[in-house]
């Protein structure tokens, strides 16, 4: 039987890493992706043996970098024993094919790597859903390079039409499959639009944030909820909803959701806006940056664009500075001069350093909000009563 495409099945793999600067790529960025791709590669048990970057004015358009390139990427396989390259930039299905024949080693790209490491923690029937239904569609505009023998006629019986090609066959099983999945996460749509409207008197706050900022920590601290944490990427895929004990008569609840990140496939964003219902539709949003990360301002405007992207841009929001135990009070950098200062709060949810002063103002700044929409909401009430007067 064929595994489901979900199914990542992994032996200790050595990759090279590969990034090229490309004209308007400032140094700082560059190398900011580089690392995190190295931080990915890790986080899908693998590890990295070598590094070769390229600066260039654009792709080459059949190997992605130069000639002399993929010979240094020859002799940097042989020294280091890789089996696995994997490029920072999304690379077309030729580009893969033409890299694999010359190198003969296997050839992937970040959005390759991120939707496998999706899998493997996709654990909860709706991630394995939307990681596969990801999947397919990344898969699908790719099929034209990735057989050798799509040119040949075959029939079959039952599974193809006659003088069908290869290619066909698996195009029309793929989106066969992609129109099965979409009907199922419909299916969770409308749940999940049942669950929001019985929860519609009930403030709803969500964590959001870079991929490895601290998210589920800080949720497990706020909710004793025991989620899994790790100091890897993308530890939370599915949103997880507890009820949130502040000192208040009213019902909190707040969702751990799932973290961003940079030059994400388009899909998986497609695949799991499901789960980012929870962000569109919270009252509250707990932005999360790691402070302590040598670049945090840009995983802060990183995440940011998300928001804005899913319709979520609008949705009032704290900031909180994580991990600050890791730096000290003066390395501590302005985020945003937009952003009012009292909403903005250094914190290290692995020491409790500044969790106290926190939760005391979120228990004030929840009270304050409910009592206001509960008075706009009682001006409306007495509006429509007298409407009908």
């Amino acid at each position: 039987m064929q595994p489901k495409f979900h199914e990542v099945k992994r032996a200790s793999e050595l990759a090279i890493v590969v990034g090229v600067q490309f004209g308007k790529i400032d140094d700082r960025a560059f190398s900011d992706s580089l690392e995190e791709l190295k931080e990915l590669v890790y986080s899908a048990e693998a590890k990295v043996v070598g590094t070769l970057t390229q600066k260039r004015p654009s792709p080459d358009s059949r190997t992605f970098i130069g000639t002399g390139k993929v010979d240094e990427l020859k002799s940097m396989k042989e020294a280091t024993g890789a089996n696995l390259i994997v490029f920072d930039d999304m690379l077309s299905s030729a580009q893969v094919r033409n890299l694999e024949k010359e190198l003969e080693i296997k050839v992937i790209d970040r959005g390759n790597l991120i939707l496998d490491i999706f899998a493997k923690r996709a654990t909860t029937s709706e991630a394995k859903i939307q990681v596969e239904l990801a999947q397919l569609q990344y898969l699908l505009p790719r099929l034209t390079n990735m057989w050798s023998h799509f040119s040949k006629q075959v029939g079959g019986i039952g599974t193809r039409g006659p003088g069908e090609t290869q290619l066909e066959v698996d195009r029309r099983i793929i989106k066969t499959k992609i129109a099965t999945l979409k009907e199922r996460l419909e299916k969770v749509d409308r749940q999940r639009a049942t669950q929001r409207k019985r929860r519609q008197d009930v403030y709803k706050i969500a964590l959001v944030g870079y991929t490895n900022a601290g998210k589920s920590t800080v949720f497990n601290l706020l909710t004793k909820a025991g989620v899994w944490a790790d100091d890897l990427l993308f530890c939370t895929l599915d949103a997880v909803t507890r009820f949130l004990p502040l000192n208040s008569k009213n019902r909190i609840v707040i969702s751990d959701t799932v973290g961003f990140i940079q030059k994400i496939p388009h899909e998986l964003v497609a695949s799991f806006q499901s789960t980012l219902d929870e962000v569109r539709y919270a009252d509250l949003l707990l932005h999360i940056v790691d402070i302590s990360h040598p670049n945090p301002i840009d995983h802060y405007e990183k995440t940011n664009a998300v928001l804005d992207e899913i319709g979520a841009g609008q949705v009032p929001r704290l900031l909180i500075l994580n991990k600050s135990d890791l730096i000290s009070a003066e390395e501590i950098p302005s985020i945003d001069l937009n952003f009012p200062p009292a909403h903005i709060f250094s914190v290290s949810a692995k020491t409790h350093v500044g969790m106290d002063n926190f939760l005391n103002f979120l228990t004030t700044f929840v009270e304050k909000e409910i009592g206001a929409r509960m008075g706009i909401a009682k001006k409306t009430d007495g509006k429509a009563r007298n409407s009908y007067r």
